[in-house]
């Protein structure tokens, strides 16, 4: 064959791929809109340009921090195997073991993109674009969980926080190839743990965040009554939430297929109809489940419910069948609608659009049903390096063969499987739980607490905070259904 033809072909694969990832980045961005439109809608009117406000604003401070920081904390030692601009492990994957020191995080700089194999390439250009959208989605999480009394000066620290530190953390563990990615090789757990694109890594880290933010920012005033009875609270434009979601639906097709990072892998089709099919199942489970329990198909549990089921299928969508794809959805549906009233009405924290059923309780779930569903065909280095998809250990079965990603349902190997995500959601929950309080209680110092005056939260964030209404032609005649002085 023409050498020349032969590298011109290359050329062109190599771009294709890059392309994809391209693609998928500016629909995972376009999930920001979704974001921002949601959890507007879910609030009251006087809030709005507040929360929409912070939507757009976590953006610009997350994506500088982890632009200056967070991407080389992350990646430093670890780089993705785009085929074509395979830039190889600054590490020896196989000797890798628990408490070694092999963390991966702080560990080779290329800050701000700069010197060695962080200078800029076609690569890390687009690798660096498509985490940049990822870490984006995890830092405005708690923008929801957090609204209508949050000081806009102490959401700034936390997209910073979130871009350098927070977000690259748990990610330079993950898909850094770091020592979670690497149980399978220190303790022979399956193929270590394994999270494509994102259940555990994005939306549950995320999550608990939203979850600590919650609880250490305190319920809105009259959210519980002097008896302790949790109310509704109803947001300005259901129509606007709604929106939202399917924006953040098609979005996600950019979150879960282009993580294949290579176009020629067939398997996009499969996470692509995957995604589909949890979202249908956990939309569908939660309308009948809230249907069920209060009588109403409520619209706002019906888009939790589609995103449920999203977050739920991110972490398996490529490593398992369509049916159980379905299951997971499915179940997620009900997770999400139990763990909201639980939320809200037991555990008594204001959660005003849901984040902490939708992105914590799901993105868990996710994380586990990947060691109960994976099918074990997906998963193996079709080079043959003994590395699996995500920096992870291919696992070898009796005779030596490698096999994909398995869960408990497909054979021995899926017990350890199961294990490995068990243990990177006890780290969620332990040690990202814990950054993320600390986080939220140092802020309450350093800005002599990180709610708004009681005065500025009856009468809304938008002027007080922003110095603008997001209706000024409505003024005064929106601050909301519920009675704050009892």
């Amino acid at each position: 064959m023409n050498t020349t033809a032969t590298s011109a072909f290359d050329l062109f694969s190599q771009n294709t791929n890059l392309l994809w990832i391209i693609v998928g980045a500016s629909l995972v961005m376009f999930m920001q809109a979704g974001f921002a439109m949601l959890e507007t809608g879910f609030v009251r009117a006087k809030n709005a340009a507040h929360t929409m406000a912070m939507n757009i604003a976590v953006f610009g401070t997350g994506a500088t921090a982890f632009f200056l920081v967070g991407y080389a904390l992350m990646f430093g030692g670890y780089s993705a195997k785009i085929p074509g601009f395979d830039w190889g492990y600054d590490h020896a994957l196989g000797s890798a073991l628990v408490g070694s020191g092999h963390w991966v995080f702080l560990w080779k700089g290329g800050f701000a993109l700069t010197g060695g194999k962080f200078a800029a390439s076609g690569a890390v250009a687009g690798y660096f674009l498509y985490m940049l959208a990822f870490m984006d989605t995890a830092a405005t999480i708690p923008t929801g969980s957090m609204a209508e009394r949050w000081k806009f000066k102490s959401f700034v620290l936390w997209g910073f926080f979130c871009g350098a530190i927070y977000y690259p953390l748990f990610g330079a563990w993950t898909w850094g190839g770091g020592w979670l990615s690497q149980l399978g090789n220190s303790v022979k757990l399956g193929n270590g743990y394994v999270d494509f694109a994102g259940s555990g890594v994005v939306h549950a880290v995320g999550g608990v965040a939203a979850l600590t933010g919650a609880a250490v920012i305190g319920p809105r005033i009259g959210k519980y009554g002097k008896n302790g009875k949790a109310r509704g609270i109803p947001g300005h434009s259901i129509a606007m939430a709604g929106a939202g979601t399917l924006i953040l639906f098609f979005g996600w097709f950019g979150f879960n297929a282009a993580s294949t990072l290579q176009i020629a892998d067939g398997q996009f089709a499969l996470v692509a109809a995957n995604t589909a099919i949890a979202a249908a199942l956990g939309c569908v489970a939660a309308m009948f489940w809230v249907w069920k329990r209060t009588g109403k198909p409520d619209p706002a549990m019906i888009m939790n419910g589609l995103l449920a089921g999203l977050v739920a299928i991110t972490a398996s969508c490529a490593f398992v069948d369509p049916w159980a794809a379905g299951v997971i959805g499915l179940i997620a549906g009900i997770i999400v609608v139990e763990v909201v009233f639980f939320v809200d009405q037991k555990v008594k924290i204001d959660d005003p659009v849901g984040a902490i059923g939708v992105h914590f309780a799901n993105g868990l779930w996710g994380v586990l049903a990947l060691g109960i569903f994976a099918s074990g065909k997906y998963g193996v280095d079709a080079l043959g390096a003994g590395i699996g998809w995500n920096g992870t250990t291919t696992h070898l079965d009796s005779a030596g063969s490698a096999t994909g990603v398995t869960g408990v349902l497909y054979g021995s190997a899926g017990w350890g499987q199961l294990a490995a995500q068990a243990i990177g959601c006890l780290v969620i929950i332990v040690v990202m739980g814990a950054i993320s309080w600390g986080f939220f209680k140092l802020s309450k110092v350093i800005f002599k607490g990180i709610r708004v005056d009681s005065e500025v939260e009856v009468a809304g964030l938008d002027v007080p905070e922003m110095g603008v209404l997001a209706y000024p032609d409505f003024a005064g005649t929106h601050e909301g259904l519920v009675d704050e002085s009892v």
